[in-house]
């Protein structure tokens, strides 16, 4: 029986070697605007969220106005100024 060659690793060496996972850099949106200025689409997160910080309410509070008032910015922003 030959030895294996020391120079080589073995298969099962290289397989851990590839499971070892370094850290990724941390996923940060850019600031965007929302996906249309005049309407709010309650199926995007990322209207949810541009909407929610620019009426400085929680996203619960913006799908409850949209429920109420529907999606049009500026009555939800109507809305939403007699609530604070």
């Amino acid at each position: 029986m030959s030895h294996p060659d020391p120079a080589r690793p073995h298969e099962h060496e290289e397989v851990e070697k590839s499971k070892v996972r370094t850290a990724h850099a941390e996923h940060v949106e850019p600031e965007k605007g929302p996906h249309d200025p005049k309407e709010i689409n309650p199926k995007m997160s990322s209207d949810i969220h541009y909407w929610a910080k620019e009426f400085g309410v929680t996203g619960d509070q913006l799908h409850e106005a949209i429920r109420v008032h529907g999606t049009h910015v500026e009555k939800v922003r109507a809305a939403l100024s007699h609530h604070k």
